[in-house]
């Protein structure tokens, strides 16, 4: 097994609107695209559990084969730049994924 972070060319994160994060997963090679798309890790459950979240606080997830991309919208808890906001940008939030064991 390997760590999702040793598959992925960039694993980042970033407001999508004032109350959404985006989460992007983005391979530099189609093997390992397929691998963790074809593992089904990367999925609604995964995603809740790595992030406290419920699964209706999930937008969306995305597999974009042509750009070899996986991407995943939530909702925040708390809008951007409000009060309780620890990461007005969103650009902290994909530590996470990082560690999904992919088999």
């Amino acid at each position: 097994m390997n760590r999702l972070v040793d598959l992925a060319k960039v694993l980042r994160s970033k407001n999508s609107g004032p109350f959404e994060i985006t989460l992007d997963i983005l391979f530099d090679n189609p093997e390992s695209y397929k691998r963790v798309v074809e593992s089904g890790v990367i999925n609604i459950q995964t995603i809740c559990e790595r992030y406290h979240l419920e699964p209706e606080d999930i937008s969306k997830i995305v597999f974009f084969e042509k750009g070899l991309g996986i991407k995943i919208t939530y909702n925040r808890t708390v809008s951007s730049g409000t009060f309780r906001d620890r990461d007005v940008y969103g650009a902290q939030q994909h530590a996470p994924l990082m560690d999904i064991l992919i088999p």
